[in-house]
Order: structure tokens, then C-alpha cells, then sequence
């Protein structure tokens, strides 16, 4: 693959694919693996919180996006450890800059994100993103979503 990704980049952004997929919300799955060096430390995916039903909810919109957990979120949340110097891989989108700051406060020093080719709806999110990233150091390694794809 001639994205300069490493093998278990590679790996991991395929298994943030995987747990996308686990995501009940009918419009936007995004699955978040964190890993030190080559070993899974948290899942992730986009969804409401433990207990609470999204039978009903998860249709609508202005509901879904006040009670809903974004990927990177839960796999923070989950993770149970320390995180300084992991990396966070996300598929299918970049993440926000409210996750971005919470990435940042945990220590990991390394996102690893897929970025499709459409990107007109969260472009302003993911400018922020990038800045704050860069400012605190954190390395944002960000994969065209269709150079991934042909690899598969």
C-alpha cells in the first residue's frame, strides 16, 4: 500500500472498520481502536450510553446527537488504563475537536484516521482538530478512505 502505513496501521484501521459496524445509528458508524505498539488496549464505537433504549431515539436526530457517545469517546472511556504514548485509530471519519481534546488529555500521542473524500459536513470540526493536534503534538496521520479501501 503505498500510504507509508505500516502493517499494523494497517491492522488496526481495519479493526475500527470492523467495530463501526457494530454501531446501531442508521446514518454514520464510526468505530476507534487504541493500541500499544501492537496490542488492542480499548474498542470503540458510536452509540448511546449502557442501559438507555435507541429503539426509539436513534430516528431522531436532534435526540441521537444529545445522547450519543462518538467512537474515540467510549474507547477512552473503556479503556481502564493509562494511555500516554498509545495510538487511537478511527474509521471512517476524523475526529471531532471535543474528542480531539479528550485524546489529548489522556496522553496518546498518535491518531491514526481514515478520511473520506467528502469531508464538506465536519470540515470545520477537523480543522480545529488538526490545530490542536498539532499545537499539543499529537501526530495525525490522516489515510484518503478510498486509498484504504484498494487495499483491501
Amino acid at each position: 500500500m503505498s500510504s507509508g502505513l505500516e502493517k499494523w496501521d494497517r491492522r488496526f484501521l481495519g479493526l475500527a472498520a470492523h467495530v463501526a459496524g457494530w454501531s446501531k445509528d442508521p446514518s454514520t458508524q464510526v468505530g476507534a481502536v487504541i493500541a500499544n505498539g501492537k496490542r488492542v488496549v480499548s474498542l470503540g464505537f458510536n452509540g448511546f450510553p449502557q442501559g438507555l433504549s435507541d429503539d426509539h431515539r436513534l430516528h431522531d436526530r436532534e435526540t441521537k446527537y444529545s445522547l450519543v457517545l462518538h467512537a474515540e469517546e467510549n474507547a477512552l472511556l473503556f479503556s481502564g488504563s493509562d494511555l500516554s504514548g498509545n495510538t487511537v485509530y478511527v474509521y471512517p471519519l476524523p475526529p471531532c475537536s471535543r474528542c480531539a481534546a479528550k485524546i489529548i488529555q489522556t496522553g496518546i500521542t498518535r491518531v491514526v484516521t481514515t478520511i473520506p473524500d467528502d469531508m464538506s459536513r465536519w470540515e470545520d470540526s477537523v480543522a480545529l482538530t488538526r490545530t490542536i493536534f498539532e499545537e499539543s503534538g499529537v501526530e495525525m496521520v490522516e489515510v484518503p478512505l478510498t486509498l484504504l479501501e484498494e487495499a483491501d
